[in-house]
């Protein structure tokens, strides 16, 4: 159902810590100009846990206003299951085009309360669903049995694979063929992970360099494997920006650099700063200043 290059897209917020609806509905423009496939609203990139579900449905209403009838995704990170089917609700009555669930962010639920938890919120929105799989950040993995135990139930129809281990979308695919599309939610595997048959990428640094994003994407599908990896050498350094505790702020000083966007974030989060920063920075202007031509798609 999802495929292609969907964006994790940033929050932006005003200097007084309301959204920033201008700033996002021009940023969102670029991605879209540039041939994203659609928008997730409210992930971790998002700073989903850091807003109200009352922001989460305008941060989602001011991408409807840009896709031009692409897919619009609401994250599902609630703590509770209660409130995540809430949320599940609301954006469904909102007009999403589905939900990306993120298990359990808090609690570290075991197999059985992950399927129990994601066919709740499922149900409560009624939407198409991707599961987000990630166990690194979130400590819940979606493995195959898990999934096996959702294969039943239709509104399950991708997964975002995030576990760090990129055997798992082959064994995902050699378990279940085409039942579940498969997304890389990892940057720097992106490139490994169209290899083994992803059908789209769940990126974070599109947001700065939505065209060599899109590039690299659309280069695999069309078999041209060389050319994508010769632009892949080059952005896996921004790439490595998206795997860091710090990947928020990593990725709206990068937009601040190459899109002329701000970096504002919402506290705890606060903008890099000393060393951390410099470092950033040089990654980000070093990869400005060697960016490679990018050949026709």
């Amino acid at each position: 159902m999802w495929s292609g290059v969907l964006p994790a897209v940033t929050t932006k917020f005003t200097s007084e810590d309301a959204l920033d609806h201008k700033e996002m509905e021009r940023c969102f423009g670029l991605l879209m100009d540039a041939g994203c496939d659609g928008l997730i609203v409210a992930g971790s990139l998002g700073e989903g846990p850091m807003l109200s579900h009352e922001e989460k449905l305008q941060v989602l209403k001011t991408a409807q206003g840009v896709a031009g009838g692409k897919p619009m995704l609401m994250t599902v990170n609630e703590a509770a299951t209660r409130d995540g089917a809430e949320l599940a609700r609301r954006a469904a009555a909102a007009g999403a085009d589905g939900l990306m669930i993120v298990p359990s962010p808090i609690y570290h639920t075991d197999d059985r309360e992950t399927v129990a938890t994601l066919k709740a919120v499922a149900a409560a929105g009624g939407l198409p669903v991707m599961i987000y799989s990630n166990r690194i950040a979130y400590r819940v993995d979606v493995t195959v049995p898990v999934m096996e135990a959702l294969a039943g139930d239709e509104l399950f129809v991708a997964v975002k694979e995030s576990c760090d281990d990129i055997r798992r979308t082959t064994d995902i695919i050699n378990a279940f063929g085409d039942r579940f599309a498969v997304l890389t939610g990892v940057d720097n595997l992106a490139f490994e992970a169209l290899a083994a048959g992803a059908v789209g990428w769940v990126a974070g640094l599109v947001t700065a360099f939505p065209r060599e994003t899109v590039a690299v994407y659309k280069l695999m599908k069309a078999g041209r494997i060389d050319e994508a990896r010769a632009i892949y050498r080059w952005f896996r350094p921004l790439l490595d920006l998206d795997v860091s505790t710090f990947l928020v702020q990593n990725i709206k000083l990068a937009e601040a650099i190459e899109i002329g966007s701000n970096e504002r974030v919402r506290m705890p989060r606060q903008p890099l700063e000393g060393a951390r920063r410099a470092e950033v920075e040089k990654t980000v202007r070093t990869a400005i200043a060697n960016r490679p031509e990018l050949p026709a798609v």
